[in-house]
């Protein structure tokens, strides 16, 4: 006694195909509301001087800058270099031609000390970042 089992192979394929290109766009949208979350949160941690000010670099006097320069400056991007497929990576930093002096508030200097305002964002949000990736990836690939 035998058994037979047919079976379409390239629709079965192009079914998967189909189930893995949807997989693969969900990163995009998921890794753009974790990195949302973070960017707020730099916002509000970063520093705000009271009036004008500046800063002194080595060789170099930078400012004045306007109170929530540094601020204004923060900004999100997709990074397509490190992005592929199946990843997608955003990354947040500020203009630092907007506001040269930011790695001297972000890391601090020999004379004053860091106030790490993207660092301490990624930590303080990391379980909130981590819970909305995942509902944002399932939303998308569940979507119609």
């Amino acid at each position: 006694m035998g058994m037979a089992i047919r079976m379409n192979v390239e629709r079965f394929k192009e079914h998967l195909r189909v189930h893995a290109d949807r997989l693969h766009k969900a990163t995009r949208p998921a890794a753009q509301a974790g990195i949302q979350i973070i960017y707020e949160r730099a916002r509000i941690n970063c520093p705000e001087a009271e009036y004008a000010h500046m800063f002194y670099g080595m060789n170099q006097v930078y400012g004045p800058y306007r109170p929530g320069n540094l601020r204004d400056a923060i900004y999100q991007v997709f990074s397509k270099d490190n992005s592929y497929k199946d990843v997608s990576t955003y990354q947040i930093s500020w203009n630092k031609t907007k506001a040269p002096y930011g790695f001297m508030v972000e890391l601090g200097t020999s004379k004053a000390p860091a106030h790490s305002f993207i660092a301490r964002s990624v930590i303080e949000t990391r379980t909130q970042v981590r819970d909305v990736i995942k509902e944002r990836y399932i939303a998308e690939v569940n979507k119609p």
